[in-house]
């Protein structure tokens, strides 16, 4: 009787085991658009460190997030089964964020250009707390980005029980955080790494080969990171203003019906995907900028008159 009593519940475990697998693969291919901007986002957001610094804030940031993750992830099963209505309410406000940080970013572009040169002049002192903002900018930024993560994952799992839930979602947010963090730190070190093969080529074939690689990405490593920054700050748009837009059931609609009737001005099958991915992701992307700059004309707005009255 004890030996069935094993048995069946080792046939449980490996069910319920099998299940998360599954449906933590659903989950990943629904979520692999926003880990692409996760990604693009933190790695901008990580730039502007001196070099000798780049790993300790990539990780102090992986740490920051896994530690979001292990708040949200308990908070969206509790909010789920009791307080499902509030989901909505808190992702429009971490879509109108994101938007909020990429047009602070376009708009006060000039300002981080003088704060990041100002910082290489720094006393030790201010370098740490440079560093710190920049760590909690980066946290910040990803909490907002982790919370769509894990609704997204929530939203696959819905139907499971409470234990099939919490592993596909527990998973997700482990794979999620060292995933991206992991090449984030990759994409920080590829000058050093370059500088690496530089100085230990040796002569011969594979010698030649590492000398040219090693050139190739100390030479590519800052055009990459100038190129992260951008993606980076049009992922914040993209990802805030397609929450947005998926919130508001008249905007989706209309972006919805926009995007269609631009897409079937063709009759080619593969133009028709094509177009329908684009000009969505350039709707959500301009609902973005327009939700940001709103957002900061109105924020700029209310902190005038605060500013007069102080001089």
């Amino acid at each position: 009787m004890a030996g069935a009593s094993l048995l069946a519940l080792l046939d449980d475990i490996t069910a319920l085991l099998d299940d998360v697998a599954l449906m933590t693969k659903t989950a990943a291919s629904k979520t692999a658009g926003v880990l692409g901007d996760d990604l693009a986002v933190n790695a901008e957001q990580v730039t502007g460190v001196n070099a000798n610094r780049e790993l300790p804030v990539v990780w102090a940031v992986a740490k920051g997030s896994l530690i979001n993750k292990c708040i949200i992830v308990p908070i969206a099963m509790l909010l789920s089964f009791f307080m499902p209505s509030l989901i909505l309410p808190i992702l429009m406000f971490g879509g109108l964020y994101l938007c909020f940080e990429g047009a602070e970013k376009v708009f006060g572009h000039h300002e981080v250009n003088k704060h990041l040169q100002v910082s290489v002049e720094m006393s030790a002192e201010q370098l740490i707390l440079f560093e710190k903002d920049k760590i909690k900018g980066a946290i910040r930024t990803d909490f907002v980005l982790s919370i769509e993560i894990i609704v997204i994952t929530l939203g696959t799992v819905a139907s499971a029980n409470l234990f099939t839930q919490f592993g596909v979602l527990a998973l997700i947010a482990f794979v999620a955080t060292v995933g991206v963090y992991g090449i984030v730190a990759l994409i920080v070190k590829l000058d050093d790494m370059g500088l690496y093969l530089l100085t230990h080529s040796k002569s011969g074939i594979v010698g030649n080969l590492n000398h040219k690689l090693g050139h190739a990405l100390v030479n590519s490593a800052p055009y990459l990171m100038k190129l992260l920054t951008v993606v980076g700050t049009i992922a914040m748009f993209l990802v805030g203003g397609g929450i947005l837009s998926h919130s508001l059931h008249m905007i989706s609609e209309t972006i919805e019906k926009t995007t269609s009737y631009i897409s079937n001005l063709t009759t080619i099958t593969w133009l028709v995907d094509m177009l329908h991915t684009i000009v969505s992701l350039l709707l959500n992307g301009l609902l973005g900028m327009l939700a940001g700059g709103l957002l900061m004309l109105l924020i700029f707005l209310i902190q005038k008159p605060k500013t007069k009255n102080s001089d």
